[in-house]
């Protein structure tokens, strides 16, 4: 379950500075998100564009999604709502992959 979804660049560096306790949260936030939404067993590539404040994220949207129609949207939106921010402010774009084979 470790590597259901494998977040890329400043958003991986961000979980590694809130700690070990919020990266487990994180982490199960994360498996619950996918085996909600979306086929474990599938691979997926999703874009999001989010408004980061507070340590949070807020006003997400999909810009791109390799596999519509599969639910990889609804579970990257959902990662989103749990993924913490640190410091950063402003309208980010967050990367996500979901590598399948789980």
């Amino acid at each position: 379950m470790k590597n259901v979804i494998r977040i890329a660049g400043g958003v991986a560096l961000s979980m590694a500075l809130v700690g070990g306790s919020s990266a487990a949260d994180f982490q199960a936030a994360m498996g619950k998100c996918l085996t909600k939404h979306a086929n474990t067993r599938d691979s997926a590539v999703v874009m999001l564009e989010c408004t980061a404040d507070a340590g949070k994220l807020s006003g997400c949207k999909v810009l791109e999604n390799n596999q519509s129609g599969k639910g990889f949207d609804k579970a990257a939106l959902c990662v989103a709502e749990a993924l913490p921010m640190g410091a950063k402010t402003g309208v980010i774009k967050v990367p996500m992959r979901f590598p399948g084979g789980a």
